[in-house]
């Protein structure tokens, strides 16, 4: 693609890039037919290959984005299952980013519209916050379906309130900084991203994180100052709070590698593992010692899934008869291209692992997706349901916690496969696992 930008305008290390990703695509068209949106809406600009377009106008011209722009650029749920089918390599991801930036630049949502936004990027990355903001909307869920009208605030004051979790989960021990120590000889020792919403929602997940690790002999740290990895903020527009969050987790993961040592950093949402191994590509514009730490730290980061396969994982209980119908997320298949590794550890912990049609299409969560643009992530949900259903599984199987609370709440169980890996090597039976 020819790109026509200023000598002034690539002084910006920002479109300079994009200007790079722009002439990489060939116009193919091949992304259109695995798009999530696309395939739903068949608008050519609610596909790659036609936000591309609208991205390359918008930079080029300099202008503020405009309400079209906006529209099309917020329907695209940053799957990156574009990238996976392009023959060309095109970032689009890189692209779409600064794009979401220029807009939150450039242009004057509803106020609605922004103070929801400034809600999500301030209460989410945060627990404790978290944690009040669902304890006090539990009681209003049974009210979702009494809320009128069928305009943008109405869709999305119900999804907030389905998605809600009828329980909040007290607060886990594993929130707190700390070292969990191998079990026998210690044979490596991690990182582990504790994260923000997960802990919330699912704390289940890293308590089996830590307590397979543990008894693989690995210790396990949760380091102090280390939280959110930043992509929600990222995903939004919101530049600085994202590298704010990605900074504290450099600055407390390079203390832990700088003292004891790190061999390696775990993380257990996938949809932060693609965050953090993009840290470099975040700082490449930050004074040299924060992007050497920044490069240092996305080296060691690595899907528990992926460290999992290299320690050499094993089950230690007989293998139960349920068939695990495996979801791949988006940031792990597409994002992290981690495809192989989670459906062979769970066959050799003993399961039946199936997979649905249309694997490559997104289950609609997409971060914050799912509550800002509420339509388009329930039709893609009940897309996926009914693929998972047709393979008559037991349970599914997912990597990140975003899908999981998608995908909850229908008559399939919805577990972390870290859960049932831990399970089967000695850990207690998940919960909603049928018997």
């Amino acid at each position: 693609m020819q790109t026509s930008f200023t000598a002034e305008q690539l002084r910006d290390p920002d479109t300079a890039v994009s200007n790079t990703v722009l002439r990489t695509c060939v116009h193919c068209g091949f992304c259109t037919a695995t798009c999530p949106t696309f395939v739903l809406l068949g608008d050519e600009l609610d596909s790659p290959r036609g936000r591309i377009y609208l991205i390359k106008d918008m930079l080029e011209a300099g202008r503020p984005a405009t309400e079209d722009v906006v529209r099309h650029i917020d329907r695209c749920l940053s799957c990156l299952s574009c990238m996976t089918t392009c023959p060309s390599g095109v970032n689009y991801m890189h692209l779409v980013d600064h794009a979401r930036a220029y807009i939150e630049r450039t242009y004057r949502r509803p106020p609605a519209e922004r103070f929801l936004r400034r809600v999500l990027g301030v209460v989410l990355p945060r627990p404790r916050l978290l944690r009040a903001l669902l304890s006090a909307a539990r009681p209003a869920r049974p009210l979702a379906g009494l809320i009128p009208g069928d305009s943008m605030l109405a869709q999305r004051l119900r999804a907030m309130l389905r998605l809600a979790p009828a329980t909040v989960p007290a607060a886990s021990p594993t929130e707190r900084p700390g070292v969990h120590r191998a079990q026998g000889t210690r044979k490596a020792r991690v990182a582990l991203l504790a994260g923000c919403a997960q802990q919330v929602v699912d704390p289940a997940i890293n308590e089996a994180t830590i307590r397979l690790l543990t008894r693989l002999g690995v210790e396990v740290v949760v380091p102090q100052g280390a939280g959110c990895c930043g992509g929600l903020n990222h995903h939004m527009g919101q530049h600085d709070p994202a590298m704010a969050l990605a900074r504290a987790n450099i600055d407390a993961w390079s203390r832990e590698a700088a003292g004891e040592g790190l061999d390696a950093v775990i993380i257990n949402a996938s949809g932060c593992g693609t965050t953090v191994k993009d840290y470099g590509f975040l700082f490449r514009s930050e004074p040299d010692a924060w992007r050497e730490k920044a490069e240092k730290v996305a080296a060691l980061a690595l899907d528990i899934t992926e460290f999992l396969t290299r320690f050499g994982y094993a089950p230690a209980r007989p293998a139960p008869d349920l068939t695990v119908a495996y979801h791949a997320a988006c940031s792990l298949q597409h994002g992290q291209q981690i495809t192989g590794e989670p459906k062979a550890l769970l066959k050799r912990a003993g399961f039946r692992v199936v997979e649905p049609k249309e694997p490559h299409l997104c289950c609609g969560s997409a971060g914050t997706y799912n509550l800002l643009q509420p339509t388009i992530s329930h039709r893609l949900r009940a897309r996926k349901l009914e693929n998972l259903k047709a393979t008559q599984p037991d349970l599914v199987a997912a990597g990140n916690i975003g899908c999981i609370t998608q995908l909850a709440g229908d008559s399939l169980p919805v577990v972390h496969t870290v859960e049932l890996l831990d399970w089967m090597a000695g850990g207690p039976r998940p919960a909603g696992i049928p018997g």
